[in-house]
């Protein structure tokens, strides 16, 4: 049973700066009195009391300003980051896709990428060789997939990258936009085959700034704000609350046609 459920969760980072971390400070820190409160190490609380059930079918976004909380939520959910205080409990096979380039060694081929990523988001070495073929002819590399990885521009990265992301068959789908270095048709190209991995997912989590490629993915959203979960509900209610207004009112015609919306 594919499943996420937060219960009362908090993170903190510690600010760690060259005093808080000499020898000196750590001894005298544990001596009391004065010293011991100038000793104490910042704390930064990125997420605070965080409470979320979700289950096999959900497709949510997360909505939110730069530094509100997004990134560090989908870790959390990931069991990258532990929860300083409260639970979570994610029962599920996970496909974190935080970083395109997590994974990938610029001293290899393109081919030896495609097996070292796809091992890095949970598949086997037989189901990447079977997916060999049809990854390459997705991303039109050719022969560069038998070059290094250091030859590749950043464009060629991505479509490799996006090849591998979009071949694996998640339980439960963690994704964090960063799909941006290609060009428009690729792009079209490569839509259609992130719409068909959300599909086989079992649950999507989807952190992005674009409303149209949401509305494309999710139904429902979260909107974070300074590490707390402002709002929970549908994806045009939450996204008119953040953005203060209809967002079915600043689409074209030709998205809402494609999204079977109307203004």
């Amino acid at each position: 049973m594919v499943s996420i459920e937060v219960a009362n969760a908090s993170v903190d980072f510690p600010i760690f700066d060259a005093k808080t971390r000499s020898m000196k400070k750590a001894v005298l820190g544990k001596v009391g009195g004065k010293i011991a409160t100038e000793a104490r190490v910042p704390v930064i609380e990125a997420l605070h009391d965080i409470n979320l059930v979700l289950n096999e079918g959900d497709r949510v976004a997360l909505v939110g300003h730069n530094g509100a909380g997004k990134s560090t939520l989908l870790r959390l959910l990931s069991g990258i980051y532990e929860p300083t205080r409260g639970t979570a409990q994610i029962s599920g096979k996970i496909a974190p896709v935080f970083d395109l380039a997590v994974g990938m060694d610029p001293e290899i081929s393109g081919l030896e990428n495609i097996l070292i990523r796809g091992l890095f988001l949970g598949m086997t070495r037989k189901q990447m060789q079977d997916r060999v073929e049809d990854i390459a002819q997705f991303t039109e590399l050719g022969d560069y997939l038998h070059m290094p990885l250091r030859t590749y521009s950043t464009g060629m990265r991505v479509r490799l990258a996006l090849g591998v992301v979009t071949s694996i068959d998640p339980e439960i789908l963690l994704l964090d936009e960063g799909i941006g270095a290609v060009d428009a048709a690729f792009m079209a190209k490569a839509k259609d085959r992130l719409v068909d991995l959300v599909r086989r997912s079992g649950m999507l989590v989807f952190a992005s700034h674009s409303d149209e490629l949401l509305f494309e993915l999710c139904d429902s959203a979260i909107w974070m704000d300074e590490g707390r979960m402002r709002m929970h509900g549908s994806l045009r209610e939450v996204l008119t609350a953040y953005k203060g207004r209809d967002p079915f009112e600043y689409m074209n015609p030709e998205t809402l046609e494609r999204l079977g919306e109307s203004r």
